[in-house]
Protein backbone atom coordinates (compact mmCIF):
# COMPACT_ATOMS: atom_id res chain seq x y z
CA UNK A 1 0.00 0.00 0.00
CA UNK A 2 1.41 3.30 -1.15
CA UNK A 3 1.57 6.16 1.48
CA UNK A 4 -1.58 7.90 -0.43
CA UNK A 5 -3.56 4.84 -0.20
CA UNK A 6 -3.22 4.34 3.82
CA UNK A 7 -3.89 8.21 4.11
CA UNK A 8 -7.03 7.72 1.87
CA UNK A 9 -8.27 4.57 4.50
CA UNK A 10 -7.10 6.62 7.28
CA UNK A 11 -9.78 9.22 5.88
CA UNK A 12 -12.52 6.99 4.81
CA UNK A 13 -12.20 5.26 8.73
CA UNK A 14 -15.32 5.93 11.25
CA UNK A 15 -13.34 8.36 14.29
CA UNK A 16 -14.70 8.57 17.18
CA UNK A 17 -12.31 10.62 19.65
CA UNK A 18 -12.28 11.69 23.21
CA UNK A 19 -9.98 13.45 26.45
CA UNK A 20 -9.43 11.02 29.23
CA UNK A 21 -6.97 10.97 31.68
CA UNK A 22 -4.80 13.64 30.18
CA UNK A 23 -4.83 11.33 26.98
CA UNK A 24 -6.76 11.72 23.95
CA UNK A 25 -7.95 8.28 22.49
CA UNK A 26 -9.16 8.09 18.87
CA UNK A 27 -10.76 5.03 17.57
CA UNK A 28 -10.50 4.37 13.65
CA UNK A 29 -13.01 1.65 12.24
CA UNK A 30 -11.86 0.98 8.66
CA UNK A 31 -14.78 -0.51 5.93
CA UNK A 32 -12.84 -3.59 6.18
CA UNK A 33 -13.59 -4.33 9.64
CA UNK A 34 -10.01 -3.47 11.55
CA UNK A 35 -9.98 -1.43 13.84
CA UNK A 36 -6.92 0.80 15.27
CA UNK A 37 -6.92 2.64 18.65
CA UNK A 38 -4.90 5.51 19.37
CA UNK A 39 -3.72 7.57 22.59
CA UNK A 40 -1.82 10.57 22.12
CA UNK A 41 -0.42 12.81 25.34
CA UNK A 42 -2.93 16.01 25.30
CA UNK A 43 0.03 18.28 26.16
CA UNK A 44 2.88 17.36 24.25
CA UNK A 45 0.63 15.31 21.22
CA UNK A 46 3.25 12.39 21.49
CA UNK A 47 1.75 9.31 20.34
CA UNK A 48 1.81 6.63 23.24
CA UNK A 49 -0.02 3.65 22.80
CA UNK A 50 -0.94 2.15 18.94
CA UNK A 51 -2.96 -0.90 19.33
CA UNK A 52 -5.04 -3.15 16.22
CA UNK A 53 -7.62 -5.43 16.15
CA UNK A 54 -9.10 -7.67 13.52
CA UNK A 55 -12.23 -9.66 13.34
CA UNK A 56 -11.44 -13.48 13.24
CA UNK A 57 -12.49 -15.73 10.01
CA UNK A 58 -15.90 -16.17 11.54
CA UNK A 59 -16.47 -12.74 12.25
CA UNK A 60 -15.84 -12.60 16.04
CA UNK A 61 -12.96 -9.75 17.46
CA UNK A 62 -9.98 -10.75 18.19
CA UNK A 63 -7.56 -9.84 21.15
CA UNK A 64 -5.67 -6.11 20.51
CA UNK A 65 -2.30 -6.41 19.15
CA UNK A 66 -0.31 -3.48 20.40
CA UNK A 67 2.15 -2.02 17.97
CA UNK A 68 3.17 1.17 19.66
CA UNK A 69 3.59 1.89 23.30
CA UNK A 70 4.44 -0.41 27.00
CA UNK A 71 2.50 -3.30 26.93
CA UNK A 72 0.10 -3.39 30.03
CA UNK A 73 1.72 -4.79 33.04
CA UNK A 74 -0.30 -8.03 34.77
CA UNK A 75 -1.84 -7.86 37.53
CA UNK A 76 -0.90 -9.78 40.70
CA UNK A 77 -2.53 -13.09 40.31
CA UNK A 78 -4.28 -12.75 36.83
CA UNK A 79 -1.85 -15.03 34.92
CA UNK A 80 -3.83 -14.63 31.06
CA UNK A 81 -6.16 -17.29 29.36
CA UNK A 82 -2.73 -19.02 28.72
CA UNK A 83 -2.09 -19.34 32.72
CA UNK A 84 1.48 -19.19 32.18
CA UNK A 85 3.61 -16.29 33.50
CA UNK A 86 6.89 -14.79 31.12
CA UNK A 87 9.52 -13.97 33.02
CA UNK A 88 10.56 -10.33 34.05
CA UNK A 89 14.15 -10.93 33.79
CA UNK A 90 13.41 -11.46 29.54
CA UNK A 91 14.01 -8.82 27.05
CA UNK A 92 11.26 -6.61 26.56
CA UNK A 93 10.80 -4.79 23.22
CA UNK A 94 8.40 -2.28 22.66
CA UNK A 95 7.74 1.01 19.99
CA UNK A 96 7.87 4.43 20.35
CA UNK A 97 7.18 7.01 17.55
CA UNK A 98 7.83 10.18 17.77
CA UNK A 99 7.39 13.41 15.10
CA UNK A 100 10.85 12.69 14.15
CA UNK A 101 11.56 9.16 14.22
CA UNK A 102 10.80 5.57 15.32
CA UNK A 103 11.95 4.24 18.25
CA UNK A 104 12.27 0.25 19.23
CA UNK A 105 12.98 0.43 23.47
CA UNK A 106 14.56 -2.84 24.11
CA UNK A 107 14.17 -3.49 28.18
CA UNK A 108 16.31 -6.34 30.11
CA UNK A 109 18.68 -6.75 28.08
CA UNK A 110 21.67 -9.26 29.77
CA UNK A 111 24.97 -8.64 28.51
CA UNK A 112 27.26 -5.04 27.62
CA UNK A 113 26.64 -3.23 24.42
CA UNK A 114 29.75 -4.68 22.98
CA UNK A 115 27.66 -7.86 22.37
CA UNK A 116 25.12 -6.50 20.55
CA UNK A 117 25.43 -5.62 16.88
CA UNK A 118 22.30 -3.88 14.62
CA UNK A 119 21.55 -3.97 11.05
CA UNK A 120 19.17 -3.38 8.52
CA UNK A 121 17.69 -5.47 5.86
CA UNK A 122 16.29 -3.31 3.52
CA UNK A 123 14.73 -6.35 1.47
CA UNK A 124 12.71 -7.55 4.20
CA UNK A 125 12.23 -3.64 5.48
CA UNK A 126 13.89 -4.33 8.89
CA UNK A 127 15.81 -3.51 11.69
CA UNK A 128 17.85 -6.82 13.19
CA UNK A 129 19.57 -7.07 16.79
CA UNK A 130 21.67 -9.59 17.23
CA UNK A 131 24.39 -10.69 20.16
CA UNK A 132 27.61 -12.51 19.64
CA UNK A 133 27.26 -14.30 22.86
CA UNK A 134 29.39 -17.42 22.61
CA UNK A 135 26.73 -18.84 25.18
CA UNK A 136 23.40 -17.53 23.63
CA UNK A 137 23.58 -16.50 19.55
CA UNK A 138 20.24 -14.94 18.86
CA UNK A 139 18.90 -12.41 16.89
CA UNK A 140 15.32 -10.27 16.47
CA UNK A 141 13.64 -8.62 13.74
CA UNK A 142 12.22 -5.46 14.70
CA UNK A 143 9.74 -4.04 11.70
CA UNK A 144 7.81 -1.31 11.21
CA UNK A 145 4.15 -1.97 10.15
CA UNK A 146 3.90 1.61 8.86
CA UNK A 147 6.75 0.36 6.42
CA UNK A 148 5.15 -2.71 5.59
CA UNK A 149 1.34 -0.25 5.11
CA UNK A 150 3.54 2.64 3.34
CA UNK A 151 5.70 1.21 0.57
CA UNK A 152 7.47 4.75 0.97
CA UNK A 153 9.13 4.65 4.28
CA UNK A 154 12.16 2.39 5.36
CA UNK A 155 15.61 3.18 6.52
CA UNK A 156 18.93 2.76 5.24
CA UNK A 157 22.01 1.63 7.44
CA UNK A 158 22.79 5.40 7.92
CA UNK A 159 19.97 6.65 9.12
CA UNK A 160 20.17 3.66 12.45
CA UNK A 161 21.44 5.44 15.45
CA UNK A 162 21.54 3.63 18.78
CA UNK A 163 22.22 4.06 22.25
CA UNK A 164 22.87 2.05 25.45
CA UNK A 165 21.69 2.54 28.80
CA UNK A 166 22.94 -0.11 31.39
CA UNK A 167 20.12 -0.77 33.62
CA UNK A 168 17.41 1.53 33.06
CA UNK A 169 14.40 2.11 35.09
CA UNK A 170 10.82 1.08 33.72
Amino acid sequence: MAVTGWLESLRTAQKTALLQDGRRKVHYLFPDGKEMAEEYDEKTSELLVRKWRVKSALGAMGQWQLEVGDPAPLGAGNLGPELIKESNANPIFMRKDTKMSFQWRIRNLPYPKDVYSVSVDQKERCIIVRTTNKKRTGWRLLWTPLAMRCAGVHGTPSEIDTSYLWMTPC
